[in-house]
């Protein structure tokens, strides 16, 4: 059986299977270059995590605590993974808990505190309670560094950082490791 198809059909199916092969080809380029936004929360948080952990590794208080209490303070971006719990390499177990900067009993409650977004005067409420006890403390923002945390964090899409305020850790009775000390003053590689 013949089929008449005019110039105008034949040469629109060829346009069609033209898009569609292209389609094909390109498609699986484009899906693979979209990052999904998911993943990199995810990834930003468990390098947040190991970022943590390991400068809780090298910190040691006046008394070693058997477990050790890290208390979250305040709206965080990146603690999804440290609020599961978790182990450190030398075996002891890291308990985690959100605390209000204004628990009465935070210095009490905890070794380590890691600090997100904080008014001026819950800041300065907490720093004002932390005075004088060995408790060792992380902000997730930079601007801290200078208002009395020990540790603040850099986080970006390729990797997490820190800076070290060596004031506040004098003055913390938490000693730090001198090789804590060194990893900070590296710098992310220039784009």
């Amino acid at each position: 059986m013949n089929v008449a198809v005019s110039p105008t059909e034949r040469s629109l199916s060829w346009r069609r299977m033209l898009l569609v092969a292209a389609l094909c080809v390109l498609a699986p380029r484009v899906f693979a270059q979209a990052p999904e936004p998911i993943d990199l929360a995810a990834h930003r948080a468990q390098a947040v995590t190991q970022v943590v952990l390991g400068i809780l590794s090298y910190a040691r208080w006046p008394v070693e605590p058997a477990q050790l209490r890290l208390c979250i303070v305040g709206p965080t971006q990146y603690t999804d993974d440290l609020v599961k719990g978790t182990t450190q390499a030398t075996g002891r177990p890291v308990v985690v808990q959100r605390l209000l900067a204004s628990h009465p009993d935070i210095v009490d409650a905890c070794d380590a505190v890691y600090i997100g977004k904080l008014s001026a005067d819950e800041r300065s409420q907490l720093f004002t309670s932390l005075i004088g006890h060995p408790v060792l403390s992380i902000s997730e923002g930079g601007d801290q560094c200078t208002v009395g945390s020990l540790f603040c964090l850099r986080v970006s899409d390729e990797q997490v950082s820190f800076e070290v305020n060596l004031d506040s850790v004098a003055r913390s009775g938490v000693r730090i490791h001198p090789s804590v000390l060194q990893l900070s003053r590296r710098r992310a590689p220039a784009p």
